[in-house]
């Protein structure tokens, strides 16, 4: 990376960042949970690289423009939408064929079906996924915006104007890995069955895998609401659908959900494909040299 004005921008913008992090990871990991505060605290943990991006693009631009604002094409849209329900398909489908874990998960069934009298438990399953893909994904977006808007928003563009691909997908990737790490090693965000160094592990794997999926989508399209739909649909459908659905055995949680090797293999298979597609991005002077 050499010296340049992204450079101090992408500086001061992880100053801010990190320094708004240390409060809510202060309450969180002193409460122990996610659920401190009732949820609070880890919404507001996740508008925390938000924040930062708008101070510092107003710090160095004196305006919020430039940042992605506008939609873009609609196909980056539904692109961004049906890429974790793909991954997740892959992923699940095999850890439920071969009889890694189960499925659907039967308490999660009895619950359904008891939560819509009279229709069928495959029928309740299928409203409970179709609401979480529409309704949930929504409102998961007012969550994963506030972490877009800094990553993929400011950060990723910036990276973009002195780095290649590669070096912006696996840098931002490994700096938002590390970013959640305080809440894997020390708090709950993990699934419970496995040690926290494994989880770690394949979350910091994952991460830097689909890190490449986010650069490519953010750069391709122009616009930040591509990472914003992707991040949202991948929450929902990791942690609202499939894992629930899924009665774990001993070894389930080794392979599914973000800490299993399942997502980290598949990331990095992915990671490939959109690195192969580099050429298909906006090239600048400085980019991809």
């Amino acid at each position: 990376m050499k010296e340049s004005p992204s450079l101090k921008k992408i500086l001061v913008f992880l100053s801010i960042t990190f320094a708004f992090s240390l409060v809510f990871y202060y309450l969180i990991i002193s409460a122990g949970s996610l659920e401190a505060g009732g949820g609070i605290y880890v919404l507001l943990l996740m508008w925390t690289p938000g924040v930062a991006g708008l101070i510092t693009q107003l710090i160095f631009e004196r305006s919020l423009k430039g940042m992605g604002w506008k939609p873009g094409n609609i196909k980056y849209l539904g692109l961004a939408y049906v890429i974790p329900l793909l991954y997740c398909l892959v992923v699940y489908g095999l850890t439920w064929i071969t009889g890694l874990g189960g499925v659907p998960s039967f308490s999660l069934v009895e619950n359904l079906a008891a939560g819509f009298p009279g229709v069928p438990t495959i029928t309740a399953i299928f409203i409970y996924s179709a609401s979480m893909g529409t309704v949930g994904v929504l409102i998961s977006l007012l969550s994963a915006l506030g972490e877009e808007i800094g990553w993929r928003g400011l950060l990723v563009p910036e990276m973009a104007k002195i780095m290649s691909l590669s070096k912006v997908s696996l840098i931002s990737g490994m700096i938002w890995a590390l970013w959640h790490m305080p809440l894997i090693l020390f708090a709950d965000y993990n699934l419970p069955g496995v040690p926290k160094w494994y989880a770690a592990l394949m979350f910091l794997i994952m991460v830097i895998g689909i890190s490449f999926i986010f650069a490519w989508l953010r750069l391709r399209s122009g616009s930040l609401w591509t990472a914003a739909i992707l991040h949202a649909s991948h929450n929902i459908f990791v942690q609202g659908v499939f894992t629930p659905l899924t009665k774990q055995f001993e070894n389930t949680p080794y392979i599914i959900d973000e800490f299993g090797c399942g997502l980290a293999i598949v990331s990095i298979i992915l990671a490939i494909y959109f690195w192969r597609k580099q050429g298909d991005l906006p090239r600048t002077e400085e980019n991809f040299a």
